[in-house]
């Protein structure tokens, strides 16, 4: 799941991509409106938390501009009255989430947005391989499989992608941020971990040159 956290407090901003990517997501953060429109037209997002009052470009003109685009927009803000929550709304945001909220509300209310989003059910299963993507568990027959966060994300990814090729980039676009190094071999390291997580018979397949699928 890749998320835009978009806040304009640096601090706070980071702490909640933080806490997010301990949630099992891959996060971005920026600081303003006008950033937050540009990475948007450029990354496609599951999910974007974002504040109401940002510089540059105001909360409001972002929600308008990316609601129906694609990503679901989970609103924060300061103002926790009915009249502010029905304006976020009518603005196009998804859900909205006063400050201050508790972390596992936000990380809830995420899932549930992602899950409403259409793109994956909240179970994927293939043979005897299920991820449950809600409780952020994965498990083959009935064995318990012990993942990292990324591990699973490209676990989740490949399921998704229901027997389609998935490249080594839209892997590092789905489950890492925009900080990992696209010369990286990253990809393959995890995926070695998993292969051997997942055991015999393999699961995942290697297109030499093009990428991977279950």
């Amino acid at each position: 799941m890749r998320l835009l956290v978009v806040e304009d407090h640096a601090t706070l901003a980071d702490r909640i991509a933080q806490g997010l990517r301990q949630a099992g997501m891959a996060v971005d953060a920026v600081y303003d409106g006008a950033a937050a429109l540009s990475v948007a037209a450029q990354t496609t997002y599951d999910v974007v938390v974002l504040d109401r009052d940002l510089p540059v470009i105001h909360g409001d003109r972002v929600c308008q501009t990316l609601a129906g685009s694609g990503p679901r927009v989970l609103m924060l803000t300061a103002a926790g009255e009915v009249d502010d929550r029905v304006d976020g709304l009518e603005l196009g945001a998804d859900d909205y989430l006063p400050k201050p909220f508790d972390f596992a509300e936000l990380v809830a209310r995420v899932r549930a947005l992602a899950r409403r989003g259409g793109r994956r059910p909240p179970v994927l299963r293939r043979g005897d391989l299920t991820v449950d993507r809600a409780r952020h568990r994965a498990s083959r027959g009935s064995r318990a499989l012990l993942l990292t966060r990324k591990e699973f994300g490209v676990l989740e990814t490949l399921l998704a992608a229901e027997g389609a090729l998935v490249s080594a980039e839209e892997l590092l676009d789905q489950v890492w941020d925009a900080n990992i190094d696209p010369f990286s071999n990253v990809v393959s390291v995890t995926l070695t971990r998993l292969r051997h997580k997942l055991g015999d018979p393999p699961l995942i397949e290697t297109v030499v040159g093009k990428g991977y699928r279950m």
